[in-house]
């Protein structure tokens, strides 16, 4: 599920690189000066194969609110959308069967200001997968016994057993957001928490558990025209929480937040990766593609299945009408 051009591309660059290394002279023959203009060239190379890499791979570019946005573009045609989402639904039930059958423990935890498609792009990952192998996790405020507790205890409750894959909707990321954001915890105890999440993480990854970290990144006026939409929808109500609302005022504090957060826990065994999800479609498709990309497996062949003939009825009687209820036949 690589994006096979990007890769193309980087060969070739990158192979051009080393071919005028190769081809360049023996620098004892020419003075440093020479030999600095050359690396020069070459750094400089790299850095553009860098650049031009990462362009094709993502659409998001620094925002005057303080976060990335998303590139404006032509919205997604729904037929498309819904054609791709059949192809990738099927590579999810195949992986789904390579973590069952590899006895797996795999965690991928979504994080991202509110109303940013986290929740849209859990339920799209999950919709196609056996809730026994593929499990939602969305906890809900700490108790006063759990706030007592070792920050991480109540998350470590919820990791995947072998053949599990976990999906947390927010994570043990809510300190390093909304509890140092609106207070809820000491100074301390958040610096202890940039302390200890990158060791906790090490710990998790040493033990055999696969993690994907995603932050969904959406501009200022996209959270502000969802907002309104749930304000406008009866059936969304419930999506805006009061910290969601004192979460719009406090807008550069949790831009802040998150760039201390990401300093301190862009691990390279477990980096962030950044979703450009003002394009709700686009940003579940990408996360898709980019989740069965990093998780290798191969497609399980399952022995064919037949259907045994039904049993015959053989002196059944079936009960009277009347004696069961029904519900009514409205539509």
């Amino acid at each position: 599920m690589k994006n096979f051009t990007v890769a193309k591309h980087e060969h070739r660059r990158h192979g051009a690189v080393s071919r005028r290394i190769t081809a360049a002279p023996d620098p004892v023959d020419f003075n440093k000066a020479a030999v600095a203009a050359a690396a020069a060239v070459v750094a400089r190379e790299r850095a553009v194969a860098r650049s031009a890499s990462r362009a094709n791979r993502t659409s998001l570019v620094p925002g005057p609110e303080g976060d990335y946005r998303q590139q404006p573009g032509k919205k997604l045609d729904l037929k498309f959308y819904l054609g791709e989402l059949a192809g990738l639904n099927v590579e999810l039930v195949k992986l789904q069967e390579w973590i069952k059958a590899r006895g797996l423990k795999v965690v991928v935890l979504f994080e991202g200001r509110d109303a940013a498609g986290k929740g849209g792009a859990i339920k799209t990952i999950s919709a196609p997968l056996n809730p026994r192998v593929c499990r939602v996790v969305a906890l809900g405020t700490p108790t006063d016994r759990e706030k007592t507790q070792w920050y991480f205890q109540r998350y470590v409750a919820q990791l995947p057993a072998a053949g599990e894959m976990v999906l947390f909707d927010r994570s043990w990321y809510n300190r390093a957001g909304v509890e140092r954001v609106m207070g809820f915890c000491s100074q301390e105890e958040y610096a202890e928490y940039l302390r200890s999440c990158p060791e906790f993480e090490r710990l998790l990854l040493r033990s055999g558990i696969v993690l994907i970290k995603y932050w969904f990144s959406v501009g200022n006026e996209e959270q502000e025209k969802r907002f309104q939409d749930r304000l406008a929808d009866p059936t969304k109500h419930w999506k805006l929480s009061p910290m969601d609302v004192m979460s719009r005022a406090k807008w550069v504090e949790y831009s802040r937040a998150k760039d201390a957060m990401f300093s301190a826990t862009d691990i390279p065994e477990a980096p962030w990766w950044v979703v450009a999800a003002d394009d709700k479609k686009r940003a579940r498709l990408n996360t898709i593609r980019h989740l069965l990309s990093v998780i290798p497996y191969e497609d399980i062949i399952t022995p064919k299945i037949e259907l045994p003939p039904r049993q015959t009825e053989d002196g059944y009687v079936r009960p009277p009408i009347f004696s069961q209820h029904f519900v009514p036949d409205e539509y």
